[in-house]
């Protein structure tokens, strides 16, 4: 129910948020996610955090540094660094070789594509296979279930594309909410996410602003200026 106030922006910060943490390499969606989304996104909020300094390349930063990518983001994800330096091998260096005949992002690319590879049963064919794969090809697949509008509604999340919100993230959309009320605002759109991301307390956000020396009354009392001229 919440999710039927956000506004389009608001939605597709949302779901850009998953696609970072996606690209990342990262099995969660955390604050930091949706804090990279929201700079990303080129709305008026956007811009008052653009202006401090913090921007879409300054938080995709924070973000490899505090939490680095996750295995399946990098090819190198799970090496030790100063072990391969002591035999003189610098990742970076290799990296911005291989990107440089490449094209950016070409080993994040590749290694999703290997992880993706890697979630594919491999089975040997039996004849009983052989004959439950026969029954599935001429068996029309289930009627799925479709909301008012006529979207389907799947029951669950689609095997090995659901990265699961973490406690924090949720408790932005919902404080984000509660920011909307709190303007008398009857949606929920890109600026109240954004002060939603000054108003928590827990998680990698807060450090990552600070990291800004950008105070968050400074931030909040800026884009509510903004959503009050807008308005």
């Amino acid at each position: 129910m919440m999710f039927e106030r956000f506004t389009p922006d608001a939605r597709a910060i949302v779901t850009q948020a998953v696609e970072h943490a996606r690209r990342l390499g990262h099995r969660y969606v955390g604050g930091e996610h949706v804090l990279l989304a929201a700079v990303s996104a080129g709305q008026p909020a956007s811009s008052v955090l653009c202006a401090h300094g913090i921007t879409p390349d300054w938080v995709e930063e924070e973000i490899r540094r505090r939490v680095g990518l996750g295995a399946g983001a990098g090819l190198f994800g799970g090496l030790d660094r100063d072990a391969l330096a002591s035999i003189g091998i610098d990742i970076d260096a290799v990296r911005a070789r291989i990107e440089e005949s490449f094209g950016p992002q070409a080993l994040t690319s590749a290694a999703q594509a290997v992880y993706r590879d890697s979630l594919r049963p491999r089975h040997r064919f039996s004849p009983l296979r052989r004959w439950r794969r026969r029954r599935r090809a001429v068996t029309p697949p289930p009627i799925r279930a479709t909301d008012a509008a006529g979207r389907y509604s799947p029951s669950g999340p689609i095997p090995g594309r659901h990265v699961p919100f973490t406690p924090i993230a949720k408790k932005i959309l919902e404080l984000s909410l509660r920011e909307a009320l709190a303007c008398h605002d009857s949606h929920v759109g890109a600026e109240h996410i954004m002060l939603a991301l000054l108003a928590v307390k827990r998680g990698l956000v807060p450090p990552i602003l600070a990291a800004a020396d950008a105070p968050a009354s400074v931030l909040r009392a800026a884009i509510l200026d903004r959503h009050r001229q807008a308005s």
